[in-house]
């Protein structure tokens, strides 16, 4: 029976309509990365080799690189900020949500791409996490070189917290008025406090989503300034410093790692997402149960506040992101911060946080 110019009309106007929910329907940020504050260059790059059909681990490992072989970043990779003995220890790690796999290394020694040998470890073993010695004889199989991580700032600073650490030992403390300038910039970064007594540690964290809404992320620190030979923060726990799920998204971490293990924190996130909370409240919820976890009173501020800083960031697989923070600032007065590249290009954004930083 032949269809009349009424119901081909009406025919072509619901095709048309359909066709236009449907491209309202699909979000039209992706691709996106979202990382700590440290990435914006790094969630650039991610971007960039999405939109040319790199899969979303590859890409996010990609940028994490850039981070990782920037010396003037001293809280990941080339120039990061050595243990106790002066001895540069990574961690990072990687998670793939297409397959489900996730490779980490810790305290891996020579070596300024740790991502890089994570994911080797996710590729190549049937074993999630190497550390120590066995995570760098691994690396010696793959052919990556033995290289001196420590540059010379990050020694002058480390020399200057060693020189500073105890009135009982045989250093002299120098005067301050003659300190090296970059040991000053150092100080003036980070605070004098956290450097007498070492709170403070950087990372990057980065999760990504292509096209397709296939999903990676990945976590890189040098860890806790000044640390115990052989301490492990969060960052290279799967399910703390970062976990991805391919159907729901990927959350990750920078800041106190011991608080984000305790309570699962990536993957608290993930789940948060699961059931239906946007990312940004997703983080929020993790910070609420760091905040009711911590009962140690070393830990707490005299207000009962905890007394560190630690940051979430997490997207879906819609591509919609947020990233919160346990305080809107940090001591120093820096506001909370995190990056993100979409169709809008490579930012950064203010994170929501769980509490505002009252005056000292």
């Amino acid at each position: 029976m032949p269809l009349s110019r009424r119901t081909l009309l009406g025919t072509a106007a619901a095709a048309a309509a359909l066709s236009k929910m449907a491209k309202a329907q699909k979000p039209s940020s992706l691709p996106v990365a979202i990382s700590s504050a440290n990435g914006v260059k790094a969630v650039e790059r991610a971007v960039e080799l999405m939109q040319k059909g790199n899969d979303p681990l590859e890409a996010a490992v990609a940028g994490v690189n850039i981070v990782e072989d920037d010396p003037e970043d001293m809280t990941v990779g080339y120039g990061g900020i050595p243990n106790e003995e002066g001895v540069v220890q990574l961690d990072a790690c990687v998670f793939h949500g297409p397959t489900a796999r996730a490779g980490a290394v810790a305290s891996l020694e020579g070596v300024k791409n740790p991502t890089k040998v994570a994911k080797l470890v996710m590729e190549t073993t049937d074993h999630v996490l190497l550390v120590g010695p066995g995570a760098r004889h691994f690396a010696d199989m793959n052919g990556f070189a033995r290289e001196n991580l420590l540059t010379e700032k990050a020694r002058k600073v480390w020399l200057f917290w060693r020189q500073n650490l105890s009135a009982n030992d045989k250093w002299l403390e120098p005067p301050f008025e003659k300190l090296d300038p970059e040991v000053k910039e150092f100080i003036n970064r980070f605070g004098w406090d956290d450097l007498r007594k070492p709170t403070t540690g950087g990372t990057i964290h980065l999760s990504a989503v292509d096209a397709r809404g296939y999903i990676g992320g990945c976590t890189s620190t040098s860890g806790l300034f000044f640390k115990m030979p052989g301490r492990v923060g969060d960052s290279p726990i799967i399910g703390a410093g970062c976990f991805t799920d391919n159907d729901v998204g990927s959350a990750g971490s920078t800041g106190r790692g011991e608080a984000n293990i305790l309570v699962s924190g990536g993957h608290l996130a993930v789940e948060m997402m699961r059931q239906g909370k946007h990312p940004k409240d997703a983080c929020l919820e993790v910070l609420k149960r760091i905040a009711k976890t911590t009962r140690d009173k070393r830990l707490l501020e005299a207000d009962g506040r905890p007394a560190f800083g630690i940051t979430f960031y997490a997207v879906n697989k819609k591509g919609e992101y947020g990233a919160a923070a346990m305080y809107d600032r940090s001591k120093n007065g820096r506001h909370a911060q995190f990056a993100v590249a979409d169709a809008k290009g490579a930012r950064r954004e203010d994170c929501a946080a769980l509490f505002e930083r009252r005056p000292s």
